[in-house]
């Protein structure tokens, strides 16, 4: 009787959080989505609702961004940025998990951590030495700077990512399917990677979406406006001297984040089954 009493108080309980938990979370995106709206005169007024309209909505923020800045231009940036490291992580990262899981024996789990401690070194410490190999690259103010330098923090932590989950798969899979005539290459083309397509969705996203919302090294090799991605143009363009433009900022902000929003909506079971699959190997 006891137990049963509780229950409704319990339910109620994990409800108010799950409520206050939402609210919290959501409450930035209501606000840049009602500034994006805003007149001028609205957003810096102290005697209006910040919340709300005071002032009719206007579709000036928007038009700015859009007509009066290379607000698409970074939004390709960012993409193709984002997209290319994407292809270099997994290039890099799936076939040295799968070495240091299956080939290596017992020192790849050691050498697996150390690849992992060095994604634990801060981008603040690496971006000067990362500045001279750019210049020696004649890679400066160009995308091909960022591409060529973001690898080096998403390669060691989705190494050991994948590390974790080529674990989880028994090797009996692959022994079988070598019996059945294939060699390793194509057991692991064959078998493997399609059971280990969680792993790699967390991959994607966690490369993508760190790559297109890094600061740093952004703001440290590009500076040309229109080779800049959306992290580092937004705040440097749309900031200019003490004026800012809070309206576009917001703006280009929220437009900025629905792409990864829907990137985590579409795959949040894969990315989910891959990290409590590491968690439990």
């Amino acid at each position: 009787m006891r137990i049963a009493s509780r229950s409704p108080a319990r339910t109620s309980g994990l409800y108010i959080a799950t409520l206050l938990f939402v609210v919290f979370s959501a409450l930035p995106f209501y606000v840049m989505l009602i500034t994006s709206f805003k007149t001028q005169g609205d957003i810096f007024s102290p005697a209006v609702n910040p919340f709300w309209f005071s002032a009719p909505p206007t579709l000036a923020n928007i038009k700015l961004l859009f007509f009066q800045t290379q607000f698409v231009q970074w939004l390709i940036n960012t993409v193709w940025v984002g997209l290319a490291v994407v292809v270099i992580t997994l290039a890099l990262a799936v076939p040295a998990a799968y070495g240091l899981a299956r080939i290596a024996g017992g020192w790849g789990e050691t050498l697996g951590i150390g690849i992992f401690l060095s994604y634990l070194v801060p981008p603040t410490l690496l971006f000067i030495p990362f500045s001279k190999v750019i210049a020696f690259l004649g890679l400066q103010n160009s995308l091909w700077a960022l591409i060529v330098a973001y690898p080096t923090f998403t390669v060691p932590f989705c190494t050991w990512l994948l590390m974790g989950f080529f674990k989880g798969i028994p090797r009996d899979i692959e022994e079988q399917a070598m019996i059945d005539g294939h060699d390793r290459f194509s057991a692991f083309i064959h078998v493997v990677l399609p059971l280990a397509l969680p792993g790699l969705m967390t991959v994607v996203v966690f490369a993508f979406t760190l790559s297109t919302s890094e600061f740093i090294y952004a703001l440290a090799f590009v500076t040309h406006t229109a080779d800049k991605t959306i992290s580092i143009a937004v705040p440097t363009e749309l900031i200019r001297g003490d004026v800012y433009h809070w309206g576009p900022l917001l703006a280009g902000a929220l437009i900025a984040s629905i792409p990864i929003a829907v990137l985590y909506t579409f795959f949040i079971d894969q990315l989910v089954a891959g990290l409590t699959s590491v968690a439990r190997n």
